[in-house]
Protein backbone atom coordinates (compact mmCIF):
# COMPACT_ATOMS: atom_id res chain seq x y z
CA UNK A 1 0.00 0.00 0.00
CA UNK A 2 2.84 2.18 0.58
CA UNK A 3 4.46 1.83 -2.40
CA UNK A 4 0.99 2.52 -4.48
CA UNK A 5 1.02 6.30 -2.00
CA UNK A 6 4.01 6.63 -3.34
CA UNK A 7 3.09 6.95 -6.93
CA UNK A 8 2.73 10.30 -8.36
CA UNK A 9 -0.29 9.65 -10.00
CA UNK A 10 -2.41 8.50 -7.11
CA UNK A 11 -2.84 11.89 -5.63
CA UNK A 12 -4.60 13.64 -8.79
CA UNK A 13 -6.17 10.53 -9.55
CA UNK A 14 -7.91 10.26 -6.11
CA UNK A 15 -8.74 13.58 -5.97
CA UNK A 16 -10.13 13.23 -9.47
CA UNK A 17 -12.52 10.08 -8.05
CA UNK A 18 -13.15 12.08 -5.14
CA UNK A 19 -15.18 15.03 -7.28
CA UNK A 20 -16.43 12.78 -9.45
CA UNK A 21 -18.13 10.55 -6.49
CA UNK A 22 -18.89 14.30 -4.71
CA UNK A 23 -20.30 14.93 -8.44
CA UNK A 24 -22.50 11.67 -8.09
CA UNK A 25 -23.61 12.28 -4.29
CA UNK A 26 -25.17 15.50 -5.19
CA UNK A 27 -26.42 15.01 -8.89
CA UNK A 28 -27.56 11.07 -9.20
CA UNK A 29 -27.56 11.26 -12.91
CA UNK A 30 -24.07 12.67 -13.36
CA UNK A 31 -22.68 9.77 -14.54
CA UNK A 32 -25.57 8.93 -16.86
CA UNK A 33 -24.45 8.98 -20.63
CA UNK A 34 -27.43 9.09 -23.16
CA UNK A 35 -27.23 8.36 -27.15
CA UNK A 36 -29.21 11.25 -28.65
CA UNK A 37 -29.21 12.03 -32.34
CA UNK A 38 -26.66 9.43 -32.98
CA UNK A 39 -24.01 11.41 -30.16
CA UNK A 40 -23.06 10.94 -26.91
CA UNK A 41 -24.50 13.33 -24.51
CA UNK A 42 -23.74 13.87 -20.52
CA UNK A 43 -21.89 15.44 -17.96
CA UNK A 44 -19.12 13.50 -18.61
CA UNK A 45 -18.86 14.12 -22.13
CA UNK A 46 -19.36 18.05 -21.25
CA UNK A 47 -16.28 17.62 -18.76
CA UNK A 48 -14.39 16.15 -21.63
CA UNK A 49 -15.09 18.61 -24.18
CA UNK A 50 -15.35 21.63 -21.97
CA UNK A 51 -11.78 20.83 -20.75
CA UNK A 52 -10.07 19.78 -23.89
CA UNK A 53 -8.67 23.65 -24.65
CA UNK A 54 -7.26 23.46 -20.88
CA UNK A 55 -5.71 19.99 -21.87
CA UNK A 56 -3.97 21.56 -25.12
CA UNK A 57 -2.63 24.01 -23.19
CA UNK A 58 -1.83 22.22 -20.15
CA UNK A 59 0.42 19.77 -22.76
CA UNK A 60 2.18 22.84 -24.17
CA UNK A 61 2.57 24.10 -20.90
CA UNK A 62 4.33 20.80 -19.24
CA UNK A 63 6.92 20.76 -21.77
CA UNK A 64 8.06 24.44 -21.20
CA UNK A 65 7.78 23.88 -17.84
CA UNK A 66 10.25 20.74 -18.00
CA UNK A 67 12.85 23.11 -19.53
CA UNK A 68 12.54 24.81 -16.38
CA UNK A 69 10.59 27.68 -17.70
CA UNK A 70 6.98 29.17 -17.84
CA UNK A 71 4.90 30.83 -20.30
CA UNK A 72 2.33 33.44 -19.52
CA UNK A 73 0.97 34.11 -22.59
CA UNK A 74 -0.49 31.11 -23.69
CA UNK A 75 -4.08 33.02 -23.20
CA UNK A 76 -3.34 35.86 -24.75
CA UNK A 77 -1.77 33.28 -28.13
CA UNK A 78 -5.46 31.39 -28.05
CA UNK A 79 -7.28 35.04 -27.98
CA UNK A 80 -5.26 35.95 -31.26
CA UNK A 81 -6.23 32.35 -32.70
CA UNK A 82 -9.50 32.95 -32.87
CA UNK A 83 -9.29 36.72 -33.68
CA UNK A 84 -7.18 35.88 -36.82
CA UNK A 85 -9.32 33.18 -37.95
CA UNK A 86 -13.11 35.05 -37.11
CA UNK A 87 -11.94 37.79 -38.95
CA UNK A 88 -10.36 35.78 -41.89
CA UNK A 89 -13.70 34.15 -42.60
CA UNK A 90 -15.52 37.26 -41.55
CA UNK A 91 -13.75 39.01 -44.58
CA UNK A 92 -13.73 36.31 -46.86
CA UNK A 93 -16.55 36.80 -49.88
CA UNK A 94 -17.45 32.65 -49.33
CA UNK A 95 -18.25 32.87 -45.48
CA UNK A 96 -19.50 29.29 -45.19
CA UNK A 97 -17.53 27.21 -47.44
CA UNK A 98 -15.01 24.42 -46.11
CA UNK A 99 -11.99 25.89 -47.76
CA UNK A 100 -12.48 29.58 -45.86
CA UNK A 101 -12.67 28.00 -42.81
CA UNK A 102 -9.41 25.57 -43.28
CA UNK A 103 -7.16 28.14 -44.67
CA UNK A 104 -8.23 30.39 -41.43
CA UNK A 105 -7.07 27.81 -39.24
CA UNK A 106 -4.11 27.23 -40.95
CA UNK A 107 -3.54 30.67 -40.43
CA UNK A 108 -4.15 31.15 -37.00
CA UNK A 109 -2.14 28.66 -36.25
CA UNK A 110 0.90 29.94 -38.47
CA UNK A 111 0.58 33.44 -36.23
CA UNK A 112 0.83 31.10 -33.25
CA UNK A 113 3.49 29.75 -34.12
CA UNK A 114 5.72 32.89 -34.72
CA UNK A 115 4.33 33.87 -31.97
CA UNK A 116 5.90 30.90 -29.92
CA UNK A 117 8.93 31.09 -31.71
CA UNK A 118 9.07 34.79 -30.69
CA UNK A 119 8.91 33.59 -27.11
CA UNK A 120 11.37 31.10 -27.72
CA UNK A 121 14.35 33.71 -28.99
CA UNK A 122 13.81 35.96 -25.78
CA UNK A 123 14.46 33.06 -23.38
CA UNK A 124 17.15 30.90 -25.64
CA UNK A 125 18.78 33.80 -27.25
CA UNK A 126 18.45 37.03 -25.67
CA UNK A 127 18.63 35.08 -22.31
CA UNK A 128 15.46 36.91 -21.09
CA UNK A 129 14.00 35.67 -17.89
CA UNK A 130 10.61 33.37 -19.29
CA UNK A 131 8.18 34.72 -16.80
CA UNK A 132 9.18 38.38 -18.26
CA UNK A 133 9.71 37.23 -21.49
CA UNK A 134 6.05 35.52 -21.54
CA UNK A 135 4.76 38.73 -19.88
CA UNK A 136 5.19 40.53 -22.54
CA UNK A 137 3.39 38.75 -25.56
CA UNK A 138 0.73 37.93 -22.48
CA UNK A 139 0.22 41.68 -22.21
CA UNK A 140 0.80 43.08 -25.92
CA UNK A 141 -1.10 39.44 -27.24
CA UNK A 142 -4.57 40.94 -26.00
CA UNK A 143 -3.88 44.50 -27.87
CA UNK A 144 -3.16 42.27 -30.79
CA UNK A 145 -6.31 40.38 -30.33
CA UNK A 146 -8.18 43.38 -30.30
CA UNK A 147 -6.35 45.38 -33.10
CA UNK A 148 -7.15 42.12 -35.23
CA UNK A 149 -10.91 42.26 -34.49
CA UNK A 150 -10.89 46.29 -34.31
CA UNK A 151 -12.06 45.99 -30.50
CA UNK A 152 -15.74 43.66 -31.35
CA UNK A 153 -16.94 40.72 -31.00
CA UNK A 154 -16.64 39.18 -34.51
CA UNK A 155 -18.80 36.84 -35.41
CA UNK A 156 -19.14 34.08 -37.85
CA UNK A 157 -21.38 31.23 -39.62
CA UNK A 158 -19.44 28.58 -40.85
CA UNK A 159 -20.48 25.09 -40.35
CA UNK A 160 -16.90 23.95 -41.00
CA UNK A 161 -15.42 26.01 -38.40
CA UNK A 162 -18.12 24.83 -35.95
CA UNK A 163 -17.02 21.82 -35.89
CA UNK A 164 -14.10 22.14 -34.49
CA UNK A 165 -15.88 22.97 -31.31
CA UNK A 166 -19.14 21.92 -31.54
CA UNK A 167 -19.34 19.39 -34.11
CA UNK A 168 -19.10 15.47 -33.72
CA UNK A 169 -17.14 12.66 -35.30
CA UNK A 170 -19.26 9.52 -35.02
CA UNK A 171 -20.80 9.45 -31.68
CA UNK A 172 -17.78 12.13 -29.79
CA UNK A 173 -17.13 15.66 -29.89
CA UNK A 174 -14.58 16.56 -32.14
CA UNK A 175 -12.45 18.59 -29.27
CA UNK A 176 -12.00 15.63 -27.54
CA UNK A 177 -10.60 13.31 -30.33
CA UNK A 178 -7.98 16.27 -31.49
CA UNK A 179 -7.08 16.81 -27.58
CA UNK A 180 -6.64 12.89 -27.34
CA UNK A 181 -4.43 12.80 -30.62
CA UNK A 182 -2.58 16.14 -29.74
CA UNK A 183 -2.31 14.16 -26.28
CA UNK A 184 -0.85 10.77 -28.08
CA UNK A 185 1.16 12.01 -30.51
CA UNK A 186 3.05 14.15 -27.74
CA UNK A 187 3.36 11.01 -25.69
CA UNK A 188 4.99 9.23 -28.50
CA UNK A 189 7.70 11.89 -29.69
CA UNK A 190 8.14 12.31 -25.47
CA UNK A 191 8.31 9.08 -24.67
CA UNK A 192 9.38 6.88 -27.70
CA UNK A 193 12.18 9.25 -29.29
CA UNK A 194 14.94 11.00 -27.43
CA UNK A 195 13.19 14.19 -26.98
CA UNK A 196 11.95 13.52 -23.80
CA UNK A 197 15.06 12.89 -22.65
CA UNK A 198 16.52 15.89 -24.07
CA UNK A 199 13.66 18.39 -22.53
CA UNK A 200 14.52 16.51 -19.41
CA UNK A 201 17.77 16.84 -19.38
CA UNK A 202 17.94 20.98 -20.42
CA UNK A 203 15.67 21.13 -17.31
CA UNK A 204 17.80 19.39 -14.90
CA UNK A 205 20.74 20.96 -15.68
CA UNK A 206 21.34 23.42 -18.88
CA UNK A 207 24.65 24.12 -19.05
CA UNK A 208 25.73 20.63 -18.64
CA UNK A 209 23.27 19.45 -21.22
CA UNK A 210 25.00 21.81 -23.58
CA UNK A 211 28.06 20.63 -22.85
CA UNK A 212 27.48 17.30 -23.51
CA UNK A 213 26.52 17.93 -26.82
CA UNK A 214 22.49 19.00 -26.67
CA UNK A 215 21.58 21.61 -28.46
CA UNK A 216 19.51 23.23 -25.44
CA UNK A 217 18.81 26.39 -27.14
CA UNK A 218 16.74 24.73 -30.03
CA UNK A 219 15.24 22.52 -27.14
CA UNK A 220 13.85 25.52 -25.27
CA UNK A 221 13.05 27.00 -28.64
CA UNK A 222 10.59 24.16 -29.88
CA UNK A 223 9.11 23.75 -26.44
CA UNK A 224 7.97 27.18 -26.29
CA UNK A 225 6.90 27.23 -30.41
CA UNK A 226 5.13 23.94 -29.30
CA UNK A 227 2.89 25.70 -26.10
CA UNK A 228 2.25 28.42 -28.65
CA UNK A 229 0.41 25.88 -31.39
CA UNK A 230 -1.60 24.08 -28.32
CA UNK A 231 -2.71 27.23 -27.24
CA UNK A 232 -3.97 27.99 -30.84
CA UNK A 233 -5.80 24.91 -31.57
CA UNK A 234 -7.34 25.77 -28.02
CA UNK A 235 -8.32 29.36 -28.97
CA UNK A 236 -9.84 27.82 -32.22
CA UNK A 237 -11.57 25.22 -30.43
CA UNK A 238 -12.97 28.24 -28.27
CA UNK A 239 -13.70 30.40 -31.09
CA UNK A 240 -15.13 27.87 -32.89
CA UNK A 241 -17.86 27.11 -29.50
CA UNK A 242 -19.38 30.24 -29.79
CA UNK A 243 -18.72 31.32 -33.77
CA UNK A 244 -16.79 34.42 -32.44
CA UNK A 245 -13.54 35.99 -31.40
CA UNK A 246 -14.35 37.62 -28.19
CA UNK A 247 -10.89 39.26 -27.50
CA UNK A 248 -11.16 40.64 -24.04
CA UNK A 249 -12.56 36.74 -22.75
CA UNK A 250 -11.36 34.16 -24.62
CA UNK A 251 -8.85 32.10 -23.27
CA UNK A 252 -8.56 33.97 -20.44
CA UNK A 253 -7.06 33.05 -17.20
CA UNK A 254 -6.71 29.51 -19.27
CA UNK A 255 -2.29 29.90 -18.41
CA UNK A 256 -3.85 29.49 -14.41
CA UNK A 257 -5.78 26.63 -15.30
CA UNK A 258 -2.79 25.30 -17.16
CA UNK A 259 -0.03 25.87 -14.93
CA UNK A 260 -2.35 24.11 -11.94
CA UNK A 261 -3.06 21.42 -14.42
CA UNK A 262 0.68 21.00 -14.86
CA UNK A 263 1.05 21.14 -10.96
CA UNK A 264 -1.56 18.92 -9.92
CA UNK A 265 -0.10 16.15 -12.52
CA UNK A 266 3.17 15.85 -10.85
CA UNK A 267 5.86 18.15 -12.77
CA UNK A 268 7.59 20.23 -10.78
CA UNK A 269 7.98 23.72 -11.58
CA UNK A 270 11.93 23.47 -11.07
CA UNK A 271 11.96 21.41 -14.26
CA UNK A 272 13.07 17.89 -15.32
CA UNK A 273 11.28 15.33 -15.13
CA UNK A 274 7.63 15.65 -16.02
CA UNK A 275 4.67 13.38 -16.51
CA UNK A 276 2.23 13.91 -19.27
CA UNK A 277 -0.40 11.44 -17.88
CA UNK A 278 -0.17 13.77 -14.76
CA UNK A 279 -1.12 16.61 -16.63
CA UNK A 280 -4.19 15.13 -18.37
CA UNK A 281 -5.57 13.66 -14.92
CA UNK A 282 -4.42 17.16 -13.75
CA UNK A 283 -6.51 18.98 -16.85
CA UNK A 284 -9.56 17.01 -15.97
CA UNK A 285 -9.55 17.96 -12.15
CA UNK A 286 -9.46 21.58 -13.10
CA UNK A 287 -12.25 21.34 -15.34
CA UNK A 288 -14.36 18.81 -13.14
CA UNK A 289 -13.93 21.48 -10.24
CA UNK A 290 -15.30 24.00 -12.40
CA UNK A 291 -18.25 21.56 -13.04
CA UNK A 292 -18.87 21.14 -9.19
CA UNK A 293 -18.56 24.32 -8.16
CA UNK A 294 -21.68 25.83 -9.03
CA UNK A 295 -23.18 21.93 -8.35
CA UNK A 296 -22.67 22.51 -4.22
CA UNK A 297 -23.98 25.81 -4.63
CA UNK A 298 -20.85 27.78 -3.94
CA UNK A 299 -21.47 31.57 -4.66
CA UNK A 300 -19.81 32.95 -8.09
CA UNK A 301 -17.76 35.41 -6.08
CA UNK A 302 -16.41 33.16 -3.82
CA UNK A 303 -15.94 30.12 -6.73
CA UNK A 304 -11.75 31.36 -7.12
CA UNK A 305 -11.07 31.11 -3.40
CA UNK A 306 -12.95 27.97 -3.40
CA UNK A 307 -10.87 26.74 -6.36
CA UNK A 308 -7.72 28.01 -4.99
CA UNK A 309 -8.26 26.13 -1.73
CA UNK A 310 -9.14 22.84 -3.12
CA UNK A 311 -5.49 22.88 -5.48
CA UNK A 312 -3.71 24.34 -2.42
CA UNK A 313 -5.18 20.65 -0.75
CA UNK A 314 -4.52 18.10 -3.61
CA UNK A 315 -0.87 19.98 -3.61
CA UNK A 316 0.07 19.35 -0.11
CA UNK A 317 -1.37 15.67 -0.27
CA UNK A 318 1.39 15.53 -3.16
CA UNK A 319 4.33 16.66 -1.29
CA UNK A 320 6.40 14.29 0.56
CA UNK A 321 7.64 16.75 2.90
CA UNK A 322 3.87 17.49 3.92
CA UNK A 323 3.40 13.51 3.79
CA UNK A 324 6.26 13.13 6.05
CA UNK A 325 4.82 15.67 8.66
CA UNK A 326 1.30 14.45 8.69
CA UNK A 327 2.97 10.76 10.05
CA UNK A 328 5.09 12.42 12.15
CA UNK A 329 2.36 14.12 13.93
CA UNK A 330 0.47 11.28 14.28
CA UNK A 331 3.53 8.88 15.69
CA UNK A 332 4.99 11.41 17.71
CA UNK A 333 4.83 10.15 21.36
CA UNK A 334 2.12 11.75 23.53
CA UNK A 335 4.30 13.50 26.55
CA UNK A 336 4.15 12.41 30.31
CA UNK A 337 3.81 15.37 32.79
CA UNK A 338 7.01 14.90 35.56
CA UNK A 339 4.25 14.21 38.58
CA UNK A 340 2.48 11.15 36.56
CA UNK A 341 6.16 9.41 36.46
CA UNK A 342 6.62 10.21 40.11
CA UNK A 343 3.30 8.51 41.10
CA UNK A 344 3.73 5.83 39.44
CA UNK A 345 7.03 5.04 41.10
Amino acid sequence: MREVLRKPLFWPALALLLLIALNTAITPSFLAIRMQDGHLFGSLIDILRNGAPVLLVALGMTLVIATRGIDLSVGAVAAIAGAVACVYIAGSPEQGTAATAITAIFLALGCCLLLGLWNGFLVSVMGIQPIIATLVLMTAGRGLAMLVTDGQITTVVNPTFKMLGAGFVGTLPLAILIALAVFAITAVLARRTALGMLIESVGINPEASRLAGVRARTITWTAYAFAAFCAGIAGLMIASNTSAADANNAGLWIELDAILAVVIGGTSLAGGKFSLTGTLLGAMFIQTLATTIPTIGIPAEANYLFKAVVVVAVCLLQSPKARAALRRRRTAPIPVHPSAKADAV
